[in-house]
């Protein structure tokens, strides 16, 4: 991966990152932990990167010079943000079961995405054969879903207690009661 393919990929999941940012009407409370939380899970993801390499699971083939790494972990970085967006909105709607299901999701897909993608560009990634790979990508993927939503939740907050979070039935009588009486 060149330096040129790294930033305009980081501009398109800029462009994607407003968007969520729309859609999910975001607050700037929210939108600063995201980015919290893609920043802390950039660097699990720089780690796993690390780490699978020195097992030889997988070979990032462009990891070896600095300055593109830097340039990578902000796309990865920025790429990884609005997923806690999404992820918000989830725990806010179903509680952990959604964030749960949510991670068993990106876990079972990430792996066969990572393995098409380095089938299309061969000079980007290259994975070991075996089933140590396939696992420390599924992992890596449901530790970066884990790690980034608790990281954003420290600067957020619980998803539970935003203004647009669903009440509970007996709380929503009681105030229904207490305005009318």
């Amino acid at each position: 991966m060149t330096t040129q393919q790294i930033i305009l990929w980081t501009c398109a999941y800029l462009v994607e990152l407003v968007a969520v940012i729309y859609f999910t009407r975001a607050t700037v409370r929210r939108v600063l932990g995201a980015f919290v939380g893609g920043a802390v899970a950039g660097l699990l993801g720089l780690g796993a990167i690390a780490f699978c390499e020195r097992m030889g699971w997988w070979q990032v083939l462009f990891a070896s010079k600095p300055y593109i790494m830097t340039i990578f972990y902000l796309g990865l970085a920025i790429s990884l943000t609005p997923i806690y967006l999404v992820t918000w909105r989830l725990a806010r709607r179903f509680g952990w079961r959604g964030l749960a299901v949510f991670t068993l999701i990106v876990t079972i897909i990430g792996a066969p995405r990572d393995y098409f993608i380095a089938s299309l560009f061969p000079k980007w990634m290259v994975f070991a054969p075996g089933v140590a790979p396939v696992l420390a990508d599924a992992g890596t993927y449901a530790g970066i879903v884990v790690v980034g939503h608790v990281a954003m939740r420290f600067v957020a907050g619980a998803a539970s207690h935003d203004r647009l979070a669903r009440q509970p039935i007996e709380a929503v009588e009681k105030t229904d009661g207490a305005e009318y009486g």
